[in-house]
């Protein structure tokens, strides 16, 4: 396995666990880019958000683990029509900026390699998730949503796949 990082499917006993680092890991952004301690989507800090998003029918949700070790989760919705969307990646504050958001992202690529778009959105506020995305991961904003609005503005974001 590359950098030893393993994707396994999200199950309802993950949430509490999963629930725990993801409340780190938007806390952290909250923190850092609005000065607040706590922050993130509703649920996000009480396993709703999981339970919702990652455990719906129509998702499909990993737990990833380092060395064995569970660092985080995304949740990905895979369209028929190819033009996936990243729903959330999440990692635990204590494994951030050192380079495994992007090796996570490459993996995604690599599992879905007949995608021929990846659409996301993330806060307007969060400037590391700005830079992870179209720096490290190579996608563009398409749009702002709400330009004005730090706590409801989004970034659009949109990669293309060449083939």
């Amino acid at each position: 396995m590359q950098d030893n990082i393993i994707f396994l499917p999200l199950k309802n006993e993950d949430v509490e666990e999963l629930t725990s680092i993801m409340k780190r890991a938007f806390d952290e952004d909250t923190r850092i880019h609005l000065g607040q301690e706590a922050g993130g989507p509703p649920g996000y800090d009480d396993g709703s958000f999981l339970r919702k998003w990652g455990l719906n029918p129509h998702a499909t949700a990993y737990k990833i683990y380092q060395d064995g070790e569970l660092i985080g989760g995304t949740i990905l919705w895979i369209n028929s029509n190819k033009e996936n969307f990243l729903g959330t990646i999440f990692l635990d504050s204590n494994v951030e900026n050192k380079g495994i958001g992007t090796k996570v992202w490459k993996r995604i690529e690599e599992m879905y390699p007949d995608t021929i778009a990846w659409n996301t959105e993330t806060p307007i506020f969060s400037r590391r998730n700005h830079n992870f995305y179209i720096n490290k991961c190579g996608f563009h904003c398409i749009r702002i949503d709400k330009p004005k609005d730090m706590d409801e503005g989004q970034f659009i974001l949109r990669k293309v796949m060449m083939k």
